[in-house]
């Protein structure tokens, strides 16, 4: 068994991490203030590979492994979460519907302008006000009408939304159709009818922005249904799998840097004569944050790795998921109580990290969700 990465992804995540460490941690602090997008280094993204992590070559992504995508999003949640979230977004959820399910045509339409950075990201949602973990409560309607389909209802907490070219939404196609009336559709952002709220207001994430979506008899042509009809609820399933991994990925990143300011401080801040890296109580919180922070990589790792070997993942992908990101709560917690009062401030970059961290355990299913997914997997096996 190799634990080792390859000669190709520890030079992918030596890229990647001067990237973020020039173009996206300085701005980390700005972009949290300011709850602006970082625009300038998406831009730069694109030639990077950044943009199409999954996106094969030949439309324009740079078809990368499943564990060296993961690296790239790990890095990017050390250096900033909102640009974190807003990329693994893309990639995880607004581009990977369309390399898995789409049409050649939809390949070659959508892929190679999202991948480029040169334009806007891509966004999938599927959650509405009444209906987020629970899909079968989804009311969103899509009626076929000759050459066309008609979307009404209602969507909330679409990252990217404002920021997309294109929208990957799920909707009822059937209603009578159980498990099998969800289809996917592709929605470009002038579609009419399709109205986009302002950003909400959040606790962290501030770079990343997320909106509520309104479809009012939204039309668009039937070319532009993603897979086949009643399909969508499988095609869903089988693609929060892989953003479950992302959300990881980003939460073992935020743990990282909460983990460097936090033994940073603990070596110059001094009490009672010494630094307070020499006492304990210090000691015991950087072990914890070293050990759980290596342990939740390596969970990454694994469902990454499964992934890319065509294996089942989806438990592995819900233990990562699930210890990844309430380990990076207690990290970045923990870094806060490491620099005390300076902690509290936002003069020091820990509050960040922790606002940041804080969604982790609720978007793309929730802890108690993973939970449920684990334990069914074993039951059923």
């Amino acid at each position: 068994m190799d634990f080792d990465l390859t000669a190709e992804q520890k030079m992918w995540r030596e890229i990647v991490h001067d990237f973020v460490a020039r173009e996206v941690k300085p701005k980390a602090h700005e972009v949290d203030e300011k709850a602006g997008f970082n625009w300038p280094a998406m831009r730069k993204m694109g030639p990077l590979g950044l943009l199409g992590l999954s996106i094969p070559e030949e439309f324009g992504g740079a078809g990368m492994d499943a564990v060296s995508a993961a690296i790239a999003i790990e890095e990017l949640g050390w250096g900033c979460g909102s640009t974190a979230l807003a990329i693994a977004a893309h990639n995880g959820l607004g581009t990977a519907p369309i390399v898995q399910f789409g049409t050649p045509e939809q390949k070659e339409r959508f892929l190679p302008s999202v991948a480029s950075g040169r334009g806007g990201l891509a966004a999938f949602v599927m959650t509405e006000p009444g209906a987020g973990s629970d899909l079968q409560g989804i009311t969103t309607r899509a009626e076929r009408q000759a050459d066309d389909w008609i979307i009404t209802g209602a969507k909330a907490w679409c990252t990217n939304a404002s920021l997309a070219e294109y929208i990957i939404i799920l909707a009822r196609t059937d209603p009578a159709a159980g498990s099998r009336s969800f289809s996917m559709f592709i929605l470009p952002a002038n579609t009419p009818g399709m109205l986009i709220s302002p950003a909400e207001k959040k606790m962290g994430l501030m770079g990343s922005p997320t909106h509520a979506i309104t479809f009012e008899d939204a039309h668009i042509p039937a070319s532009l249904l993603l897979g086949e009809v009643g399909r969508g609820l499988r095609q869903t399933l089988a693609v929060l799998d892989g953003g479950r991994i992302s959300i990881g990925a980003i939460s073992v990143g935020l743990a990282q840097s909460a983990f460097e300011a936090g033994l940073a401080y603990a070596k110059e801040r001094r009490t009672f004569g010494k630094p307070i890296a020499e006492h304990q109580a210090i000691q015991w919180m950087l072990a914890d944050a070293a050990t759980e922070i290596n342990a939740a990589r390596l969970m990454i790792y694994q469902a990454a790795w499964l992934k890319e070997q065509g294996r089942p993942y989806t438990r592995q992908a819900a233990m990562a998921k699930l210890f990844a990101t309430e380990m990076a709560e207690r990290v970045c917690r923990n870094a806060i109580q490491i620099h005390g009062g300076y902690g509290y401030s936002r003069e020091y970059p820990v509050e960040l990290t922790y606002r940041d961290a804080r969604l982790m355990t609720i978007g793309e299913g929730t802890s108690e969700v993973q939970r449920l997914v684990i334990a069914r997997s074993l039951i059923d096996s």
